[in-house]
């Protein structure tokens, strides 16, 4: 297995294609939610994610502070379904803190997560900073990771 962190500029069209495939077969097929997977944030992310012979397994997308929110972001983090249970979601998510806290020197992380994810995410140090609300009709609160 190869983890990867690109940014955008540096992925293949090949790559590019693996990863939104992936993106979309999670978050929109089998979500079964329709809505805008490419919303202009990828251009300026950098894409960690780990292969396996050829296949994406794990990935997030890492974006910049000042983009999304005031806060760097992480987002659209996901584990293909073959590869689930195997805690690549904790391990996707641990080199994405250490990169945003190491390489931009961020102490503050936000995060958009899926309600019921929360246990999760306050698992990895992020606390809930919003009530639960409806987008694209899955239940999502907001969530501040802050270094110590």
């Amino acid at each position: 297995m190869n983890w990867h962190t690109k940014a955008f500029s540096e992925l293949t069209t090949t790559e590019l294609y693996k990863l939104l495939k992936a993106r979309t077969d999670v978050f929109v097929v089998e979500q079964n939610c329709a809505y805008p997977e490419l919303d202009n944030y990828d251009q300026e992310s950098m894409h960690l994610y780990l292969e396996e012979e050829d296949e994406i397994v794990a990935l997030v997308r890492m974006i910049p502070a000042g983009n999304k929110y005031t806060e760097a972001s992480i987002g659209r983090v996901m584990v293909v379904n073959k590869f689930r249970g195997k805690g690549y979601a904790r391990k996707v998510m641990e080199k994405a803190l250490q990169f945003i806290a190491e390489e931009w020197k961020e102490s503050g992380i936000k995060i958009q997560a899926q309600e019921y994810l929360k246990a999760f995410y306050q698992s990895l140090g992020f606390k809930q900073v919003t009530e639960p609300y409806l987008d694209d009709g899955i239940l999502h609160i907001d969530m501040i990771w802050e270094s110590k």
